[in-house]
């Protein structure tokens, strides 16, 4: 049985402005850290809240592996780095759905100013994920650049469907104060770490 997410996310003062930052995480890598610093910075976030994932839907079973060593993983490299977190509300709540997760979030920790972080190689296969125009109806959205088909993602269904509430760049630091639909694409130097590469390198 589930447990209740009550008291399961980081404790957040009204106005706390959050990255929340889904993931396998499957290993913990620089490219990540490259994500959600370049969020933290660029948007101005008071936090980022690494929620690891406990089995990616779309990965099959795959995706579901190593949860214990993938979560020991980002609790390490967190370990000395101030203003981020790791949650693990996903698990405690046994859903496997962004969309959940954050009407968990938004209805247990209503005075945040959430903003959702991910990789650009995540945006070219968002509309895949479950309740995906709910997501960006909930909550303002970050895209930062990464080097896996940049194109791609930039040309993606959210992308265009979603194209009049792309912002400039420059609201980037007022993105949180953004009523939902709200997102913007950030360019930033790229980082070629990829756990796709790191996992086919462990077992080569």
């Amino acid at each position: 049985m589930a447990r209740s997410a009550r008291n399961i996310f980081p404790s957040a003062p009204a106005g706390l402005r959050v990255g929340l930052y889904g993931g396998s995480f499957n290993p913990v890598h620089q490219g990540h850290f490259h994500v959600a610093n370049t969020a933290k910075q660029r948007l101005q976030l008071d936090a980022i809240w690494w929620l690891v994932s406990p089995g990616n839907p779309l990965k099959g079973a795959a995706g579901q592996k190593n949860y214990a060593q993938r979560l020991a993983g980002v609790e390490a490299a967190l370990a000395n780095q101030a203003g981020h977190y790791v949650c693990t509300a996903e698990e405690a709540m046994g859903t496997r759905y962004s969309v959940d997760l954050i009407a968990a979030i938004m209805a247990l920790r209503p005075a945040i100013r959430p903003v959702w972080v991910m990789g650009a190689d995540n945006l070219a296969s968002f509309h895949l994920w479950k309740g995906w125009q709910s997501m960006v109806m909930a909550l303002p959205l970050a895209v930062i650049a990464r080097p896996q088909d940049p194109v791609r993602a930039r040309l993606s269904p959210m992308a265009r469907q979603f194209d009049f509430a792309r912002l400039d760049p420059a609201a980037a630091p007022i993105l949180a104060d953004y009523q939902a639909p709200a997102w913007v694409y950030l360019t930033a130097p790229f980082h070629t770490h990829s756990s796709t590469k790191i996992r086919a390198k462990r077992e080569s």
